[in-house]
């Protein structure tokens, strides 16, 4: 976890070095596509991740079709054996990958909040989408799009946002994340 943190300072060492060599005219270009190609990385993601987390049966895997057991009782067995497999296993570890990834965006929009905070906002978008999922497919869509591109709005609207080095500089956050991420899973 330290080795991500130090990755995290000689990056932006290094980038400070290779921006300070160049033309202030180019330094602010550089800078503006950093943001830019952020913005981008981040819609994208949110793309994705609406499709994917909105959705009511989001692995749609229907294992139930691999059971070829004809009595009833083990029929039933092996229908909670594979649901268990599917829903318990499978799904938490799949909504726990988009919960991390977000988090970790919201790492680099934020300024000065506490990780814990991050974590309970990103826990809070991510269930809130889940289960409107299971109400209307519709809002848990709009949900999915209109919160995190919200949370967008509002970083860019922050003149901070727009320093290079402050989003760099987050990634000596990162072991910390992780950490916190960990100590989450029971």
């Amino acid at each position: 976890m330290v080795a991500v943190g130090s990755i995290g300072t000689n990056l932006l060492e290094t980038f400070n070095l290779l921006i300070g060599i160049l033309p202030p005219f180019s330094q602010n270009f550089i800078k503006l596509f950093i943001l830019v190609l952020f913005v981008v990385v981040y819609s994208i993601f949110i793309w994705k991740f609406h499709k994917f987390i909105a959705t009511k049966n989001i692995l749609g895997l229907n294992l139930s079709k691999y059971n070829k057991a004809e009595h009833p009782v083990l029929i039933k067995i092996i229908a909670a054996g594979l649901y268990l497999i599917e829903y318990i296993i499978f799904l938490p570890f799949l909504i726990f990958f988009w919960f991390s990834i977000f988090t970790l965006f919201l790492i680099f929009f934020t300024k000065d909040l506490p990780l814990q905070s991050l974590l309970i906002i990103s826990a809070i978008i991510v269930s809130v989408i889940r289960m409107t999922s299971y109400y209307k497919k519709g809002l848990s869509k709009e949900l999915a799009k209109l919160l995190p591109f919200t949370l967008l709005a509002v970083s860019m609207l922050n003149p901070a946002f727009f320093n290079t080095e402050r989003i760099l500089g987050h990634l000596n956050k990162l072991p910390d994340f992780f950490e916190e991420i960990i100590n989450m899973v029971p």
